[in-house]
């Protein structure tokens, strides 16, 4: 996939979210969802920035973001590409959860004791250090 052929990203300036945060979300929605794969270009800060009409520096913040979560990796010349284990492990992270819901639906559960199940599973695993807290009141 050429640069011209990356999934449109667009920002809402009335969300609540930061631009920036926006720009981070779509991408990582669009390499998720396979319509960005391994060595796919990203627009360059400044293309995507001018194309959004946005500051340089808010492109880049988001790309930045992107590549400390490991879904970019930005190389001289080449520019900013979708890393090569960004799809892999949200493959292999969505394949596991098809399966956990495979089995749970063959035993005879249904999505409110599988939800059930994903609940505590959570509720008893330590989280890594930074990451959000869920459902815990």
């Amino acid at each position: 996939m050429s640069e011209h052929d990356v999934p449109r990203i667009e920002v809402d300036p009335a969300s609540s979210a930061p631009v920036f945060e926006q720009i981070r979300l779509q991408v990582r929605a669009h390499v998720d969802a396979g319509a960005l794969s391994p060595g796919d270009r990203l627009p360059t800060v400044r293309g995507l920035a001018t194309e959004l009409g946005l500051a340089p520096g808010t492109v880049a913040k988001a790309y930045r973001e992107l590549e400390a979560e490991g879904v970019v990796v930005t190389r001289r010349r080449a520019g900013t590409v979708v890393a090569d284990a960004a799809l892999a492990a949200t493959t292999r992270v969505r394949r596991a959860a098809e399966d956990f819901v495979a089995v749970a639906r063959d035993a005879g559960l249904d999505d409110d004791a599988v939800d059930a199940v994903r609940g505590a599973l959570l509720a008893d695993r330590p989280r890594p250090s930074g990451a959000p807290q869920t459902g815990t009141a």
